[in-house]
């Protein structure tokens, strides 16, 4: 949890005297043990309005630069020293306040109610110049010379309620000299006072407490979601606080895993655990502090889990965490297939971004791998696994297979539906066209489990020309035309997905087209075609006929690729019949009667 408070109560303590540059103070009463330590705001932090939440290590401290401050019954103090401060002490208690303000030659401290002891301190240490203070007074004024650090202890009344205290500064040459006066000055700061009537701190509080999923010993301020790899553990971070906003005291800590887990509890880099259960007695309080930070590792090595973590503190649940560790690779997978340029395993960024629809951060590749472990989850490739090709399946068609262990868009994606969690993969060309069917295995050094995965490579050379055709002859408005362009090298072989087939021009009348990459960096697909999609019809309208459409890559036209032609109808979708049609059908009717007339005498004759 970020926090803007202060996480450290300081233990109770009595400010019994405020003296020349000195605040004495005497340890808590027992009954008050529980209340933590608070960080220390040293004096030296800078102008404003100051309240000590210094510990009592020490028992004594002064107002020097140096010196932390302590107060009485002090249950919360937010991080501002502004204007707009808040803090919560318990009736009867005592804040000691810190003004220190290098450019102010006065200072003026005043409260809605309480009281004021004698200040302490002034510009270089000396004793201030007390103008009106006392316990029956709820302002307090003091003058000092090129002021740099005052302090006075704020008794807190006994009735609970609000009270608001307040720090002014002067730098005129009169400084201030009565209460009357405080108004002449600059109010450095505020502090709204919450006066408890019994403090609600030590007791857990959902609403003030943090607890994450992190994927690593590192503090978080949000929950991971990315499922973990196999031999990786997961990190569980509690923040455990009271309404306050301080850590709990020690209490029982206790941790539950599913599904045979192992949990361990400590501060971040504690070891794997042995059990499945665990009890600490801590606070519970955030990473770097003991018992911060929960661990889940995997029970069985290479095998995946996924576990509901359950945390409980002084048996009430404050944290439930499901997470899925990945085991080592069970099966294989090949996707995305292209095909290889002859000669070489050189392979295109481009080709992949057409298929995938990632346009960035995609390493080049002819096809894409996918490990799974048993439970179906995807698992990175470890550095030190290796890749490689079965022997049995190399021809003089396709040589060799690679794939480069880490070379991934990203390393964190690891959803089978991200495109992100497959690995690239290139082969290398014989010289001659043509397919042929390799398989690739894949070792997991940690458990040397193989896994294998079939598919087969073509190998063919860079475009040259081409063909084209939609899907259907004749299309209604509304309907979607295909356009498919088939890509062919110089030998007629279908064209690889190495090399580009430039952009697609088109001359397409009576539709628009829709879908499809067709810049220059375009690629063929694995069996050397493209294909576009076209919706029938236009914004204005359309004018039923058949038409011709040209197709073209300029690309290729130095290598013998030309322009083609499309032949289509289309059609509004109601009645086209024409004058045309009808004058047709009017000549084939008169053409049957006359036919028939015909027949009809020459029976009549030969009777």
């Amino acid at each position: 949890m970020s926090k803007t408070t202060l996480r450290k109560r300081i233990s109770l303590v009595a400010v019994t005297a405020l003296t020349a540059g000195v605040l004495s103070v005497v340890a808590a009463p027992a009954a008050n043990a529980n209340i933590n330590e608070q960080n220390t705001i040293m004096i030296a932090a800078g102008g404003g309005l100051k309240v000590g939440t210094g510990s009592n290590t020490s028992g004594a401290t002064t107002t020097s630069a140096s010196a932390a401050a302590r107060s009485l019954g002090l249950l919360y103090k937010d991080a501002s020293t502004t204007t707009a401060q808040t803090a919560t002490v318990l009736a009867g208690g005592a804040l000691v306040l810190i003004g220190f303000e290098t450019a102010a030659t006065s200072q003026a401290f005043s409260a809605t109610g309480g009281s004021f002891s004698t200040p302490v301190g002034g510009g270089g240490e000396q004793a201030a110049t007390t103008v009106e203070y006392g316990s029956g007074n709820s302002s307090v004024m003091l003058s000092s010379t090129n002021a740099t650090a005052v302090a006075v202890r704020w008794a807190a009344p006994t009735t609970a309620g609000t009270y608001t205290l307040s720090l002014s500064v002067s730098t005129a040459t009169t400084n201030f000299t009565t209460l009357a006066t405080k108004g002449d000055g600059t109010v450095r700061g505020n502090v709204t006072v919450t006066v408890a009537a019994a403090s609600s701190g030590g007791a857990y509080s959902a609403a003030n407490s943090a607890c994450y999923r992190a994927d690593s010993s590192t503090a978080v301020t949000a929950d991971s979601s990315t499922d973990l790899q196999n031999g990786a553990s997961a990190y569980i971070q509690l923040n455990l606080n009271d309404a306050y906003g301080t850590d709990l005291d020690n209490g029982n800590i206790v941790a539950t895993a599913t599904n045979g887990g192992l949990i361990s509890i400590g501060t971040g880099s504690q070891s794997v655990g042995t059990a499945s259960t665990v009890v600490a007695y801590d606070n519970g309080a955030s990473a770097g502090d003991t018992y911060g930070t929960v661990r889940l590792s995997q029970p069985t090595a290479g095998a995946p889990l996924t576990s509901t973590v359950t945390i409980t503190y002084n048996g009430t649940t404050v944290c439930t965490k499901t997470v899925t560790i990945s085991g080592a690779a069970d099966s294989m997978t090949i996707g995305f297939l292209g095909s290889g340029d002859l000669g070489t395993g050189t392979a295109s960024a481009y080709w992949l971004a057409n298929e995938t629809g990632v346009a960035t951060g995609r390493t080049a590749g002819h096809y894409l791998v996918a490990l799974k472990d048993s439970a179906g989850n995807i698992v990175n490739p470890a550095s030190t696994d290796s890749f490689s090709m079965d022997s049995a399946t190399t021809t003089t068609t396709v040589t060799g297979l690679t794939v480069a262990i880490g070379d991934r868009a990203t390393s964190t994606a690891y959803s089978a539906t991200d495109v992100h969690s497959w690995t690239p993969g290139t082969f290398t060309c014989g010289s001659t066209a043509g397919s042929s069917k390799v398989k690739l295995k894949h070792l997991t050094s940690t458990t040397g489990k193989v896994v294998s995965g079939e598919f087969t490579a073509r190998c063919a050379d860079g475009p040259a020309t081409y063909t084209a055709s939609f899907d259907k002859a004749s299309y209604v408005q509304g309907e979607i035309a295909t356009l498919t362009v088939k890509f062919f090298d110089s030998k007629g072989n279908p064209a690889n997905s190495t090399d580009a087939i430039g952009a697609l021009t088109d001359t397409v009348s009576m539709m628009t087209r829709v879908t499809g990459v067709g810049d220059a960096n375009t690629r063929a697909k694995a069996d050397g075609t493209r294909t576009w999609t076209y919706t029938v019809g236009t914004t204005t309208g359309l004018t039923a006929g058949a038409y011709n459409g040209l197709i073209s890559f300029a690309g290729l036209a130095a290598l013998g690729g030309t322009t083609q032609t499309v032949t289509y109808k289309v059609s509004s979708g109601g009645d086209t019949t024409t004058n045309a049609d009808v004058l047709k059908s009017i000549v084939a009717l008169i053409a049957s009667i006359n036919k028939q007339i015909r027949a009809l005498q020459k029976l009549i004759l030969k009777r």
